[in-house]
């Protein structure tokens, strides 16, 4: 393949990559700036590509690498070594934060007030999965079919989701 047609096959995939690096950065710009990065490298290492290979594969693993060295570069920035006696790693805002239970209180409570709201129907079968039962043993001790038990779960699982919807 010319390099010509390397750079017009490589560009062709951008409206393909774009999506993915939202994904990965959750950001507008910092996923310009890693599609950008991620062409670049491509652009760069053509020689590296093996004709008759998957192009679009090989550019989603370069912007999957990227991504990662790139987090873990910001991770190492914001890590600092304790050299006391005894050896520790902590993250440079350690220091400065209090941990308290509130969030996870007001989760207990919300997660109780969402599961009290469920249906009876719904709540047994999804509470004895929940607690480790398999479909066929619900059914058998519910006396129910097997496909009644996994529809019952999926419809607490979505109504619990709709209830719980502020933790998404």
């Amino acid at each position: 393949m010319s390099s010509a047609e390397f750079n017009l096959s490589v560009t062709r995939f951008y409206d393909y990559l774009r999506p993915f690096a939202l994904k990965l950065t959750q950001n507008s710009d910092q996923a310009q700036d890693l599609l950008q990065e991620t062409m670049a490298k491509a652009l760069a290492n053509r020689d590296k590509f093996r004709d008759g290979t998957n192009l679009k594969a090989w550019l989603f693993t370069i912007m999957r690498n990227t991504f990662i060295t790139h987090y873990h570069r910001v991770i190492k920035r914001n890590t600092v070594v304790d050299t006391s006696d005894s050896f520790q790693m902590t993250t440079a805002f350690a220091d400065y934060t209090t941990p308290n239970n509130a969030f996870n209180e007001f989760l207990r409570e919300d997660l109780e007030d969402a599961f009290s709201n469920l249906s009876y129907k719904y709540k047994t079968p999804f509470s004895m999965y929940f607690q480790g039962f398999k479909y066929q043993e619900i059914a058998e001790i519910l006396d129910i079919p097997i496909g009644t038990v996994k529809n019952r779960i999926h419809v607490a699982r979505k109504e619990l989701e709709g209830m719980l919807h502020v933790y998404r």
